[in-house]
């Protein structure tokens, strides 16, 4: 019971993929490992390409904030795509840890 509590809380608190690590089953959790690694880096690209449309906006010339917002709104499906992506995978990540019965 120690153990499982210690697996979910790696998962759930750390990162999602640690607890069935812990729980003994390797390739899943390397699996997860790589997707919300994916998943997060594909947000924070996302962001920082809105905030790079925010931050040259008054360099190129006058400021235009209907375009840049438009451009910047233009971008924010793809972040939250990759964000709920990265929270189910989570979810899955915590209730796995918790149910998995560990290596036999």
């Amino acid at each position: 019971m120690k153990e499982r509590i210690k697996c979910v809380a790696l998962s759930a608190f750390v990162l999602p993929g640690l607890g069935q690590l812990c729980r003994g089953r390797r390739v899943k959790g390397g699996i997860m490992i790589v997707l919300d690694n994916i998943f997060i880096l594909a947000a924070l690209f996302v962001a920082l390409r809105s905030a790079s449309k925010l931050m040259l906006a008054g360099r190129v010339g006058p400021v235009d904030a209907e375009r840049v917002l438009a451009g910047i709104q233009a971008d924010a499906p793809y972040a939250r795509w990759m964000l709920g992506g990265f929270l189910l995978l989570w979810i899955f990540g915590v209730v796995d840890a918790a149910l998995d019965k560990g290596e036999q």
